[in-house]
């Protein structure tokens, strides 16, 4: 009977020694990875958010036809660069303002003016700061969102432009600086075509093991999905349904996210780039008749 009973205590007290084993084990793991996952949501966003270039497509810059070279200021004094598309019929049914991805410059999406040009749209096209030729150098999405606003203020005071004739037209990272404007400022339609939701979805897309909390320490937060519902204007999202940067969920969160009126446009086929070349004509008729509907002129 004493040995049964010694043994009993000596099991008890190896499993609780086990067990203690396991906690420590585990906080150590915790205290560990916690770190490196910081470190690893650090370097997401040094290596996924910003990628700007400094020189042009093909090497050399050329004013597009139809286009003319437009230089403004934003609120701290750094100089930028853009080509203001002009629609072959004046007055233009409206005034689109492009808000390109993270990654090239201007020169990557000349042919979005072109087209929405040949449509009846003026097109603003410009380049944040430390983009092809504009000033300074990129920072983090504060100084995004002034360059978002410098775009906004040159079309709607120094061209004259009412606001509800400004079309916000945000691409991939764009989409968070379109939104920005729109949550804050009047405007008559917003366009997120290809966007996130957020920094944190972004993260947990990448890093799926990072615990929740984690993926809210992001530096630049690029909160769209938060916006969406104080922009006072129509909303169209736009989204590729097999995007291998962005998944097409995060724009489907952006539209439920979306006020009233606003529409989904999922395009089958379509990756993170190419909706308007998967799309083709079709897709520009789409935005077309979106922004007329919404901003046009004799609405």
């Amino acid at each position: 009977m004493f040995f049964t009973d010694s043994y009993r205590v000596l099991r008890r007290g190896r499993r609780l020694l086990a067990l203690r084993y396991f906690v420590i084990s585990v906080l150590l793991l915790a205290l560990l990875c916690l770190p490196v996952g910081y470190f690893m949501l650090r370097r997401f966003e040094a290596s996924v958010i910003f990628h700007p270039e400094r020189a042009a497509l093909g090497g050399l810059w050329r004013v597009p036809r139809g286009a003319e070279e437009v230089w403004f200021r934003n609120a701290e004094g750094v100089r930028l660069h853009g080509w203001l598309f002009r629609a072959a019929e004046q007055p233009a049914a409206a005034t689109v303002v492009y808000f390109h991805g993270n990654g090239g410059n201007l020169s990557y999406c000349d042919w979005v003016g072109e087209h929405l040009a040949g449509r009846g749209f003026d097109v603003l096209l410009f380049d944040y700061r430390g983009y092809g030729r504009s000033e300074g150098e990129t920072s983090d999405e504060r100084g995004l969102y002034a360059d978002a606003d410098a775009a906004y203020d040159f079309v709607t005071g120094e061209r004259g432009v009412s606001p509800r004739q400004v079309v916000l037209y945000g691409q991939s990272l764009g989409t968070a600086a379109a939104a920005d404007v729109a949550s804050r400022r009047e405007c008559g339609a917003l366009v997120a075509e290809s966007g996130l939701s957020s920094a944190a979805d972004m993260a947990g897309v990448i890093f799926p093991w990072l615990p929740r909390f984690l993926r809210g320490l992001t530096r630049n937060k690029l909160d769209t999905v938060s916006k969406l519902p104080r922009v006072g204007c129509p909303v169209l999202v736009a989204h590729g349904d097999r995007d291998e940067i962005i998944p097409v969920a995060q724009g489907r969160k952006l539209y439920e996210a979306a006020p009233e009126p606003k529409q989904l446009l999922v395009i089958p086929g379509a990756g993170h780039n190419d909706l308007p070349v998967v799309g083709g004509d079709r897709y520009f008729a789409a935005l077309a008749d979106f922004i007329r509907g919404s901003a046009g002129r004799g609405k």
